[in-house]
């Protein structure tokens, strides 16, 4: 996956980049792959299901919520209403990173996209900043974490009862300290600040007093709006 203008020892170089850059996130995906593998199967979905599931979704956020649902008979109007809304958030990620993807093909975009996800998105957005985006850099880093997460998701659900329940020994935080280092990759001092922590409290809040999965709504709204509070003219790019 190589624009026009670019040898193939550029591209190799480009992806052994994405590879390198996103492994840290692919490593502190490993117990989430795992503790959702456990999960799903204790739900009663088969090994080569949840193998399914996270090659076609790839999703480890709807993924967790469309668990904490399923039930027997399956709820299907719950299940594709509450993926839908938290998926819409990368409606966001991806008109966000669309200007920066010059370099790509149409069809470059449409294959890379298909894996956007939080990680590769924050680390998108940080390369863009220095450098052009290259479909051989992006695609690497989907592909990496995309591979990582299906192997990981289905040994875990593979292992089952040998894992035990992972959240005893903090493996549920994971998801929480990857989303935290995300930030913190991102972090610009006040424009950043106000809109993580408007999301976060409405996040929070919402999910109290509503439940999942209207917070990841509620803190979007709230981050966009904070964003847009505290953008300044001096500031555009």
């Amino acid at each position: 996956m190589r624009p026009s203008g670019m040898s193939a020892g550029t591209s190799r170089s480009e992806a052994l980049e994405g590879v390198v850059d996103i492994a840290p996130a692919a490593i502190a995906a490993v117990p989430i792959g795992l503790l959702f593998g456990a999960l799903a199967a204790s739900k009663g979905l088969s090994i080569a299901e949840v193998a399914l599931m996270s090659a076609l979704v790839c999703a480890g956020g709807a993924q967790f919520a469309i668990i904490e649902l399923w039930t027997y008979p399956l709820a299907i109007g719950t299940l594709v209403a509450s993926t839908a809304l938290i998926n819409l958030r990368h409606i966001l990620m991806g008109a966000s990173l669309a200007p920066k993807t010059g370099a790509f093909r149409p069809w470059q975009r449409l294959l890379t996209f298909y894996a956007l996800v939080d990680e590769t998105w924050a680390f998108g957005e940080r390369r863009a900043t220095a450098r052009p985006l290259t479909p051989a850099y992006f695609g690497a880093m989907g592909a990496t974490l995309w591979i990582n997460w299906v192997t990981c998701s289905t040994l875990g659900a593979a292992a089952g009862s040998l894992l035990g329940d992972p959240r005893s020994i903090g493996a549920d935080f994971a998801f929480t300290a990857l989303f935290i280092g995300i930030v913190a990759a991102l972090w610009r001092g006040r424009s950043t600040a106000v809109p993580v922590i408007a999301a976060a409290v409405a996040g929070a809040l919402c999910y109290r007093l509503v439940g999942s999965p209207w917070h990841v709504m509620a803190g979007a709204a709230a981050g966009i709006a904070g964003a847009a509070l505290a953008w300044r003219p001096d500031e555009a790019r």
